[in-house]
């Protein structure tokens, strides 16, 4: 049986859905806006020899399928890697993560965490029921002192909005929760055991994240520069910008929910409002190749001082040696804004310096460093905001796709907080809702 099946969107889960079908013995087409496929999961070469990808990317999945999967997409050349995380909070280098590693810290500070730890955990055990929002979580979590110094600053640059307009869908293992022994220990000595969610983990020798892609490119038709204008109801018709119109069996769409609503034919207007409450941060990186690779020992880093423009920084050539010319190292930082709660008011060019300036106060850049590039790209979908109006609107969305006959999947299809392999596989499982819907394979 011939199926012409479209996928929208050419990253990791438009990806997933194109490989799934094509073991089925269907040859989707992959349509992608952009001028060359990828996503979010693209990475790019300067003229100058640094390769940055498109925000930082690492595989840490521990499922055996998908490990073997990108390593063929590779040809098995890819690094191992014991992960090495940190935080940097007013002139303190503090071992990831800071609840378990208080050593060195202001006294009258590690004090107050202790003794707030012990009472918010106290007190937790006289609550029932779930906490109402993000903030009330790190309360009865950590106590309020650290809980105020350290995650809810960070997660204000972040999210870029305030904890207690947050939901706590989104946190499975991402906040470790430590039992008195381990705060304790942590503040006592300098020496503690890794309990980060992400042990070791998986990263291209060449070509940057993107080179997982270059299996799964060839398992579709992959149409580039191809931007969706309308879609029918039924996800029958697809329109392009250019002019150009398709009909097909089945949509499967990766491309993030407020910008796909808006495209469905005679969508609602209770589902476009539903859909335009949906909110996002966008990312600016501001990419640095430096003349030198002894910047640092660690993979990435976390920035708790609001006063400081980046929010994380991760450092490419530790990912691969691929990603620099001999004897440099890379920077990337991120810097988060959102059109709901913190617009993007400069140009992405006016974030370098201030970065730069940032990384010297910190010690990672010095003032003789050269640097050999520098350049600063906008993501505009980066990582979903669970607000509290997330979860309504959301289910409206959802329901109103669903009777579309529009199937959807990855971080912006399923409006979630993805990593790679879920991304993957939630593209694959869109493809098989598709199949089972047409009866195939």
């Amino acid at each position: 049986m011939s199926l012409s099946i479209a996928i929208l969107g050419s990253g990791m889960a438009g990806l997933g859905a194109a490989s799934r079908l094509a073991e089925s013995g269907v040859r989707a087409t992959v349509f992608e806006k952009r001028s060359r496929p990828g996503g979010h999961t693209r990475s790019f070469r300067s003229e100058t020899g640094f390769v940055f990808d498109d925000g930082p990317h690492i595989s840490f999945t521990k499922n055996q399928r998908l490990q073997e999967l990108f390593a063929e997409s590779v040809g098995g050349q890819y690094e191992i890697i014991h992960a090495r995380v940190n935080n940097y909070w007013k002139g303190h280098w503090i071992k990831h993560p800071a609840q378990c590693n208080l050593y060195g810290l202001p006294s009258e500070l590690v004090s107050k965490i202790v003794e707030d730890f012990v009472h918010a955990r106290a007190a937790d055990l006289d609550e029932s029921g779930p906490p109402a929002n993000y903030e009330r979580w790190l309360l009865a979590s950590y106590g309020k002192t650290f809980a105020e110094t350290f995650p809810m600053a960070y997660g204000q640059k972040y999210h870029t909005l305030p904890a207690h307009q947050m939901s706590t869908d989104w946190l499975g293992p991402r906040l470790y929760r430590p039992d008195l022994e381990e705060v304790l220990a942590g503040a006592l000595a300098e020496t503690t055991e890794d309990v980060h969610y992400v042990d070791h983990f998986r990263y291209p020798s060449k070509g940057g994240f993107e080179a997982y892609l270059r299996l799964f490119l060839e398992r579709a038709t992959v149409e580039c520069a191809k931007e969706v204008e309308v879609i029918d109801r039924g996800g029958r018709t697809i329109r392009f910008t250019d002019g150009s119109e398709i009909a097909v069996d089945a949509v499967v769409s990766s491309v993030p929910l407020p910008a796909l609503v808006p495209r469905i034919r005679n969508a609602p207007s209770e589902v476009l409002e539903a859909a335009s409450k949906l909110a996002c941060t966008t990312c600016v990186t501001v990419n640095l190749g430096v003349g030198r690779e002894d910047i640092s020992e660690h993979h990435w880093t976390y920035l708790y001082d609001r006063e400081l423009t980046a929010t994380r920084l991760s450092f490419p050539h530790l990912l691969s040696p691929g990603n620099v010319p001999a004897g440099a190292g890379g920077i990337q930082a991120e810097v988060y804004f959102s059109e709901k709660y913190r617009p993007l008011e400069v140009s992405p060019d006016q974030l370098i310096e201030p970065v730069i300036a940032d990384l010297r106060a910190c010690g990672l850049l010095r003032q003789d460093d050269r640097i050999l590039h520098a350049d600063a790209r906008p993501i505009e979908f980066a990582n979903v905001i669970f607000d509290l109006d997330r979860h309504r609107a959301l289910a409206t969305v959802r329901s109103f796709l669903d009777d579309a006959g529009i199937a959807t999947c990855g971080r912006y299809g399923e409006w979630g907080y993805h990593w790679t392999d879920e991304s993957f596989e939630s593209g694959e499982a869109a493809a098989q809702r598709v199949l089972d819907g047409l009866r195939v394979g």
